[in-house]
């Protein structure tokens, strides 16, 4: 296929997206769109962000509906708000011209009561955010009888945020001879449930390859003492005068952080998180839309679904907890075939994790060099002069200019032009006079080890733990709702944020797990799941288990006190066998989603119990 027309969408389709300056379907469209459009049939379809897929399923939908009748035949659901938005926005585009065509959006954080109304004058196509639609869904406001088809777009992310539970309650009320779409970038073994569980004889696309990053991103990695980070950081933006770039971060505490300090040093920041309001974060967007920041701090929850181009840089601050996430961040950049960068500040210890996302993506990282003081001076002072040479004669400065001329008349050439490059130059001279390197080599750190391969600060690391005196908290989030420890220690790491406190044993129930967390830590621990906006997690102090002692539960360990979780708070009717402890080493430190105990087609585990050290990093 070479352009839309031959696609064979309606006129008033193809006259909305001419305006909109399509002219060539990408690959994900014209592999879908001809097979949405011939057939009534449930899709799985793999394909990277930012590659076109909301008008991959968007315009066969709008191009098959009827608008004139007003029962709700399509259900878009997407993790985020913003990306629900988005779909929204661009589905109403494409249907400018369509008679009666109508979209709604259904999200929190909005006016449902504004939402309400909407929906009850009748709505052809409702996107979604899982929680709200399940809700207007209980209300009786959203009916889904007549549904014909259910798209899941980001299928993946809804999962690892935890969505199963909604999905399954959305997907029930919905009629057995639908047909279910399924977008997504990444394809772990949850979405193949989803595949196999709510699926039947699904047309299967696959754009690129399976699980693989953008062909136009290149990928590197700056090694750095973790205390160097946002000194890196900063080095980085500066020696890039042109960055627009999406920066990173682990949880919203630090993502705030970061943007604090940036701002404080003068640069165009700002952070995006869940803890903004939606006019915030609406207001934050539309300033980095129009350029009016540089770089945007922000969660990869808040990240998803963003809809901005040309973006020169995708900084990961803090590497992700699993490896899916790292082709999601990285292909914010590097869309449209246009080129991006994808640049990874790491530790020492995190190195190993670069490799093992090398061999996910099918990618090679490049070691790059923090540049020098000397370097982004220069690099700056060619940009200020380029920035000289390209600037064009406004006459508004004319009538200045006598006095101008008159007022410089004692300064000669050469004089003039090094005034005029020191105004603009000297605070990056002053600032990096006697800049430190900033680069770490393996062999430095070598020299730090002890015969038994430890550092200095990994055995400090141990002596800690050792003497640290654990408390035992119950969390009502076990494996029946995709709970791993790495998930936990992100949700521990958003909602408490203090980086100080030791993790323990992470141990995972069916639907509920315990936790061990520094024992002087558990006051503000509560306190801060207790204002929570959601009242998702139940969160409380449980009883030790009788046979841990300080300074136990270290990794690779068996424990022999199973039968103690009975003193533990547990559900009514819940068991646990015995299960050894095991480090899920063979992945490189991130959560294989093959280990992921998410059931879509709800069959049990084999084991009841599953033991996990955690400490975040």
């Amino acid at each position: 296929m070479t352009n839309f027309e031959e696609l064979g969408l309606k006129p008033e389709i193809l006259q909305s997206i001419q305006e909109l300056g399509f002219e060539k379907p990408m690959p994900v469209q014209a592999e879908v769109i001809p097979v949405l459009l011939d057939a009534d049939t449930d899709m799985v379809a793999l394909a990277q962000t930012g590659t076109g897929k909301t008008a991959a399923f968007g315009l066969p939908l709008i191009n098959k509906f009827d608008f004139s009748t007003k029962h709700t035949e399509a259900i878009i659901l997407s993790p985020t708000r913003e990306l629900c938005v988005q779909i929204a926005n661009d589905l109403k585009k494409f249907s400018k011209y369509v008679e009666g065509a109508s979209v709604a959006p259904v999200y929190g954080g909005a006016s449902i009561d504004a939402q309400i109304r909407v929906l009850k004058k009748g709505v052809k196509i409702i996107v979604g955010t899982p929680g709200r639609t399940l809700d207007l869904i209980k209300r009786k406001v959203i009916d889904l009888s007549k549904v014909r088809y259910v798209v899941l777009d980001e299928a993946d992310e809804m999962l690892n945020m935890g969505f199963q539970d909604e999905l399954n309650g959305i997907l029930e009320v919905t009629p057995k001879d639908k047909h279910t779409l399924l977008f997504s970038a990444t394809m772990p073994r949850e979405v193949e449930h989803i595949a196999n569980g709510y699926m039947h004889n699904p047309v299967r696309i696959t754009i690129g390859t399976r699980n693989a990053g953008s062909e136009n991103v290149q990928h590197y990695y700056y090694l750095v003492h973790a205390k160097d980070r946002y000194l890196a950081l900063k080095r980085i933006a500066d020696y890039y005068p042109n960055i627009y770039a999406i920066i990173f971060c682990r949880t919203k505490k630090e993502t705030q952080e970061v943007a604090d300090m940036l701002i404080k040093d003068n640069y165009n920041a700002d952070a995006l998180h869940g803890d903004l309001s939606q006019a915030q974060r609406d207001h934050v967007m539309s300033r980095f839309r129009h350029k009016n920041l540089q770089m945007l701090v922000a969660t990869d929850v808040a990240a998803r679904g963003l809809d901005v181009n040309n973006l020169t840089h995708v900084i990961n601050y803090n590497m992700p907890d699993e490896l899916e996430q790292y082709t999601h961040r990285s292909g914010r950049t590097g869309r449209a075939d246009k080129s991006g960068i994808s640049i990874a500040i790491i530790n020492l210890k995190e190195k190993f994790k670069i490799r093992h996302i090398e061999k996910a993506i099918n990618k090679k990282f490049e070691q790059a060099q923090i540049p020098t003081g000397k370097e982004v001076c220069q690099k700056q002072l060619f940009h200020m002069i380029d920035k000289i040479e390209t600037v064009e004669d406004n006459a508004a400065i004319e009538p200045f200019l006598e006095t101008i001329y008159k007022k410089l008349s004692w300064l000669d050439r050469e004089e003039l032009i090094k005034r005029f490059v020191s105004i603009e130059f000297n605070r990056f001279l002053e600032y990096y006079r006697n800049a430190p390197d900033l680069n770490v080599t393996e062999e430095r750190n070598e020299s730090h080890r002890n015969e038994g391969g430890k550092t200095r600060r990994e055995r400090e690391r141990d002596r800690a733990r050792k003497d640290c005196e654990f408390a035992r908290i119950f969390i009502n989030y076990g494996r029946k709702q995709g709970a791993v420890p790495q998930r936990i220690i992100r949700i521990i790491n958003d909602t408490v944020g203090i980086r100080e406190m030791e993790i323990g044993h992470i141990d995972i129930m069916d639907s509920f797990s315990f936790i061990d967390i520094e024992k002087s830590y558990v006051n503000e621990f509560l306190k801060a799941f207790g204002k929570r906006k959601d009242s998702r997690y139940v969160v409380e102090e449980a009883q030790p288990k009788s046979s841990r002692g300080r300074g136990e539960g270290r990794k690779g360990e068996r424990d022999s006190s199973d039968r103690n979780e009975r003193s533990d708070r547990k559900p009514r009717g819940e068991r646990s066998s015995k299960g050894e402890s095991k480090r899920k080493s063979d992945n490189g430190g991130y959560q294989s989603k093959n280990d992921s105990k998410t059931s879509w087609n709800k069959k049990s585990s084999k084991s009841d119990r599953r033991e996990s050290k955690g400490r975040r990093r």
